[in-house]
């Protein structure tokens, strides 16, 4: 096997002249000597570059694999690699960070890259080229100047901002210019991922500067290593002095934005797990960035997280798990997976806690659990699979167990919901960060006999095959439950007209600020566990209140920039005692314009109320018990298109 053709890792020698140089647009473009450019690979001798480089042009990609945005490029590389191997184009790419070249050899295989991958740690390559960011791409001709640098396409507006549409494939249309003799486009374009890291300048310590294991260290302990580290759902680690360097600038400016640690609520009631830091953490990790980096003494350090590797609360009475890997494919829009999962018990159980154990953390975002008596779910599995085996091909991705689907498995109406036995309803939810903990005793989520387990997964892409098989365990009540959880919701309604089909409404073409509302009383005295808004892609905004009778509104929670990947259910750190004809709206705001983003219609068109990713909706989900467990129905919704009484 040829240098050319294999995948594996080489360490770029720092004792080479890395002579690449650019040509202005429009300048004469003249070859460029490279005179004693070599590799040396981990073990064995060095790869010189006319081994490496093409007849007729070559493609020089840096690339991270602890960056998002890079990984989103791997397959794209793949197969323009792959399309142009006939055609006198030769790959290469360099991994300008410090993992061993080991590291770097099995992540350029999973990726399945298909061209060489060298470990430039030294940023020997990255320096003489000028590389910023990954990923960025550079074009040499037959005589090795450089006829283009900057992006692959323009598939994102900003780092983790992707745009709707690739409008501009940068990459390929300069490839192609070279290859028939033609101007490039354009030769230089910004390039959009993470920066590429090099030295800092560290300023004199003084004794109020933070340093690393001292003063940085314990936050990043605290807040963020559960998600950023090795296998775990954060795109790359915080858990050495090195990697905090490398993430450093985006450390400061995603918490100084308070866009990380991702926390959505800035208003409202104090909810159990806020992960929110302190001003005077920002204020530390924003100072020691701004010195440059300070490492300190490594003696300062306090010892190093440990997190479970068995379940936290001891062994499940009952653990559910999917019967089989589900596949999920590299790029495209993030999937969502319902599995219907038989619990075969022949008895009433209340779970008073539960925890989701993703099999692959890299790829569950989080996890909706549901129970089901009606069937159903499960027959809708069946009808999904066999779709699913008629249209099946070798290699296919998105395969496995269950059925897509991005809302409520199974359609339901008001009297299901509010049924003193219902048939259908929730087993708590899972996002990353979520710690299980235990209802109040005499408190429990009902798991009726003989129902299936319906688990909702919301799975990210990575930029390569990924597989996993999650796990949920149940811990059930020892003692009775006197006091169940109850589903309950208040639903929004949008403009009525009729336009309308579902009766819930439409949210206007071209509206960048259309506000919907609902509300509903309780009937009796209650008390509140848990709370969670529930809008999709064009929701901006929501907020909910509690006006007690002859009180003014208090603020139950409010979420100002609504994201819809970051849904969660908030529990009150002190339960929510509510008094009979307490009334609870739902406030939101939604853009429905061209200039959102998010809109997943482009022209925007009307946007109905519905299940689907692409309709929209406004619900308030709440966990209560009764105070007094003997009486009615707690709760009645006054307004908008359900009324139901006791």
């Amino acid at each position: 096997m040829t240098p050319r053709t294999r995948t594996t890792a080489y360490h770029a020698s720092a004792a080479i002249a890395f002579c690449l140089v650019g040509t202005p647009v429009g300048a004469a473009e003249r070859p460029t000597a490279i005179p004693d450019l070599s590799f040396r690979p981990a073990t064995g001798p060095a790869v010189a570059w006319k081994d490496l480089a093409g007849k007729k042009a070559t493609v020089v990609a840096f690339l991270s694999f602890d960056c998002p945005v890079s990984t989103s490029y791997a397959q794209p590389l793949a197969e323009l690699a792959a399309a142009h191997a006939d055609k006198g184009v030769a790959f290469v790419a360099f991994v300008p960070t410090d993992d061993d070249a080991a590291t770097v050899a099995r992540q350029a295989a999973e990726f399945k890259l298909g061209f060489p991958v060298f470990k430039d740690d030294k940023l020997v390559a990255a320096d003489a080229l000028g590389a910023t960011t990954t990923p960025q791409a550079f074009v040499l001709d037959d005589k090795n100047a450089v006829r283009y640098r900057g992006r692959i396409d323009d598939g994102y507006a900003l780092r983790l901002v992707p745009n709707k549409k690739v409008t501009d494939r940068s990459l390929a249309n300069a490839l192609d210019a070279v290859l028939t003799g033609k101007p490039v486009p354009a030769a230089k374009t910004d390039p959009v991922g993470c920066r590429i890291v090099r030295d800092r300048e560290t300023r004199t310590v003084d004794v109020v500067s933070p340093v690393y294991h001292k003063d940085v260290l314990p936050i990043l302990q605290t807040h963020c290593q559960s998600c950023h580290r090795p296998g775990a759902v954060g795109p790359f680690a915080l858990m050495t002095y090195k990697q905090a360097v490398a993430w450093a600038d985006d450390i400061k400016e995603f918490t100084r934005d308070r866009r990380m640690p991702p926390w959505k609520p800035r208003g409202g009631k104090e909810f159990v797990g806020d992960r929110r830091l302190t001003e005077k953490e920002i204020d530390t990790l924003a100072r020691w960035v701004d010195a440059g980096c300070p490492e300190g003494d490594p003696k300062d350090a306090p010892p190093p997280r440990t997190f479970p590797d068995g379940w936290v609360l001891g062994k499940p009475d009952l653990v559910i798990e999917t019967p089989d890997e589900f596949v999920v494919g590299p790029t495209g829009r993030d999937h969502f997976r319902v599995f219907v999962l038989p619990t075969g018990l022949t008895e009433d159980k209340y779970v008073v806690a539960f925890e989701v154990r993703p099999g692959n953390p890299r790829v569950v975002h989080h996890a909706a659990n549901f129970f089901d008596t009606t069937g159903a779910a499960s027959k809708i599995q069946a009808l999904g699979q066999a779709e699913e085996q008629k249209r099946r091909k070798p290699g296919a991705v998105d395969v496995g167990p269950g059925y897509e689907s991005v809302m409520v498995p199974i359609r339901l109406t008001p009297a299901d919901l509010f049924a003193a036995r219902p048939s259908f309803g929730p087993v708590g939810g899972w996002a990353p960060g979520y710690v299980p903990r235990e209802l109040p005793a005499g408190t429990g989520m009902l798991l009726p006999k003989g129902s299936d387990f319906v688990m909702q997964l919301h799975y990210h892409r990575t930029g390569r095959v990924e597989k996993d098989r999650t796990r949920v365990g149940l811990y059930f009540a020892k003692k009775p439950v006197d006091r169940p959880l109850l589903p309950l919701l208040v639903p929004g309604t949008f403009k009525i007209d009729q336009k309308s089909g579902s009766g819930l409404g439409y949210i206007p073409a071209g509206d960048a600020n259309f506000v919907a509302r609902g509300s509903w009383y309780a009937l009796e005295d209650c008390t509140v566990h848990a709370v969670m808004p529930h809008m999709h892609l064009l929701g901006k905004s929501v907020k909910m209140t509690m006006t007690p009778p002859g009180r003014r509104p208090e603020l139950v929670i409010e979420i100002p920039e609504w994201d819809y990947n970051w849904q969660e259910s908030y529990l009150p750190k002190d339960p929510m005692k509510v008094k009979a004809g307490t009334r609870f709206e739902i406030e939101a705001v939604f853009d429905n314009s061209a200039k959102n983003p998010n809109n997943p219609h482009d022209p925007p068109v009307d946007v109905r109320f519905g299940e689907q990713t692409t309709d929209e909706m406004l619900f308030g989900f709440f966990g209560a018990t009764k105070d007094n467990p003997t009486s009615g129905l707690p709760f009645v919704i006054a307004q908008g298109p359900f009324r139901l009484t006791r």
